[in-house]
């Protein structure tokens, strides 16, 4: 469970309501039973679970989903529609007993319903974004990235959450190198065969062959070159402004970004009730809709499930790819 104050309970609610969405997985989880209740009191659903304390075993045969409660949020302490240091703390720990479950073999994907990144970070100090968080929890500094996606459509990036001031010279032939080579990685695992990557530029119409910069001539093409040496399905550098105009008419799978908003507006334009954030990178997927809390609507009810139920059923495909592959291991071994 998200964020406390905004419509993160309700879409809890109406997601184990939902049995078809999450048909053929077993949901477990993580927050404050009151939380949930009242999220199903708005949301007008009845959302059935399995109630354990936190330290339970978790049973395997359950024909519910499971709630684990960790008794870390009273009613009282909720104030709607505002970030709070309460709100934070909820959320954090509910994420941080996902992920160890997770990482202990036990949970092959971990999906959740919208933080509120202010709250986060009056929770945990030098909270950037998810990202970090879930690299301090697993004790990993591997590669990870945010993916989005919309429908079979992904867009993947270089850059994410830095200004915009920067971005030009955090871009690297490695960076960019690094940033396609887990997109293939993630989006095989998804299920791609061998995804079609466009590479797009960082200045306008791609540098006009170096009029406008030189980055796509220097830095983006030999980096496309050597992931194309590498055996990746990649093409580019193209201008920004209609690279998605090619991936939406079918001609790739996934655009590679150079930096946060070139990507970001572009799929939310496309599709905000629909859009999927997935941060990929990890030994198991973590999946999220891509909007935010919605303050606006909270206690309302009328949360559109939209992007949550793409968001969990991609967790539940990818989820079953890696419990297939830990089964393999275990054959193998």
């Amino acid at each position: 469970m998200g964020d406390p104050a905004g419509i993160s309970p309700e879409i809890a609610a109406k997601l184990v309501a939902s049995r078809d969405i999450h048909a053929g997985a077993q949901l477990v989880l993580f927050g404050d039973h009151r939380i949930f209740t009242e999220g199903a009191r708005v949301a007008g659903v009845t959302a059935d679970v399995d109630v354990i304390s936190h330290g339970e075993s978790i049973p395997d045969d359950s024909i519910r989903p499971i709630f684990v409660d960790l008794r870390n949020l009273s009613l009282e302490q909720v104030t709607p529609a505002t970030a709070t240091l309460a709100g934070g703390l909820f959320a954090t720990e509910n994420f941080r007993q996902a992920l160890l479950l997770a990482d202990a073999g036990r949970a092959d994907a971990v999906f959740f319903t919208p933080f509120n990144k202010k709250a986060m970070r009056l929770a945990y100090d030098g909270y950037d974004d998810e990202i970090r968080f879930v690299r301090d929890v697993l004790k990993t500094s591997g590669a990870a990235s945010e993916f989005n996606v919309l429908g079979n459509l992904w867009n993947a990036r270089v850059t994410s959450h830095i200004p915009l001031s920067q971005v030009a010279s955090a871009i690297s032939e490695t960076a960019i190198l690094r940033a396609l080579t887990l997109a293939d990685r993630c989006m095989r695992a998804a299920g791609f065969a061998r995804p079609r990557i466009a590479v797009a530029g960082l200045n306008p119409h791609a540098g006009d062959g170096g009029n406008f910069g030189r980055e796509e001539i220097d830095v983006i093409e030999p980096a496309v070159q050597q992931a194309i040496a590498q055996g990746l399905a990649a093409e580019g550098p193209f201008p920004s402004d209609t690279v998605f105009l090619r991936a939406k008419n079918g001609y790739f799978d996934a655009v590679l970004t150079m930096y946060h908003d070139q990507g970001q507006i572009a799929m939310k334009l496309m599709g905000f009730d629909r859009g999927v954030t997935l941060i990929g990178g990890f030994p198991f997927p973590i999946c999220t809709p891509a909007h935010g809390t919605a303050y606006e609507i909270a206690g309302r009810g009328i949360a559109n499930l939209g992007a949550s139920r793409e968001a969990l059923s991609l967790a539940i495909r990818m989820g079953a790819e890696v419990r297939a592959k830990r089964a393999a291991e275990g054959k193998a071994a």
